[in-house]
């Protein structure tokens, strides 16, 4: 019996958006849709205490898979969210290759989950928020487009960018609020 694909959800392509990030770049009513599903499951992440980041992985406007960060959860450190989607999503496709997919990612992803989407032949990977720090994108590397690599995808930033860095700036805020206000007990050797 084949596999057939279980599709999460389906948002109509409208027209074009021009939207933030590079001069005149542009994004579809789709992009904005997905991107809005992934900063959903970013705000999950920060209320079960994982670092905000969410991922959406779809084709033709169906969003094959969901995920956020569950390093925290699962003591797993490639629990990244994009790595999670990636995962789901070919497992809903029933192989690895995603050509034609899109991976929506709230922050720029990192060396791993870059590497994960090019290893994925993802077409495409529309992210919000740049990673100054581990941004593999554009940032510090741009994996997607370094044709030394067998496989290359388009790759844009900065779609709802604000939103995410917020999401982002409120958890780590929060955190460190957190870790002020707690007791700290004295070291003592066993």
């Amino acid at each position: 019996m084949a596999h057939r694909p279980a599709i999460i959800a389906t948002v109509s392509e409208k027209d074009i958006v021009t939207g933030p990030g590079e001069p005149g770049s542009t994004f579809m009513d789709t992009d904005l849709s997905m991107m809005r599903r992934a900063l959903l499951a970013a705000e999950g992440a920060a209320e079960r205490g994982e670092v905000p980041v969410g991922a959406v992985v779809a084709r033709r406007g169906e969003i094959l898979a969901v995920a956020a960060n569950e390093r925290e959860a699962t003591g797993d450190p490639t629990a990244h969210a994009e790595l999670l989607a990636i995962r789901e999503a070919a497992r809903t496709l029933g192989g690895w290759r995603l050509a034609g997919c899109t991976l929506y990612a709230t922050l720029e992803p990192c060396p791993m989950c870059a590497g994960a989407a090019h290893a994925a032949r993802l077409s495409r990977l529309v992210y919000a928020a740049p990673d100054p720090k581990a941004g593999y994108a554009g940032t510090l590397h741009n994996t997607p487009a370094d044709d030394r690599l067998n496989h290359t995808f388009a790759a844009e930033g900065g779609l709802l960018e604000a939103e995410a860095a917020r999401i982002l700036r409120d958890f780590f805020k929060n955190r460190r609020q957190k870790h002020r206000e707690s007791p700290r007990t004295p070291f003592r050797r066993p």
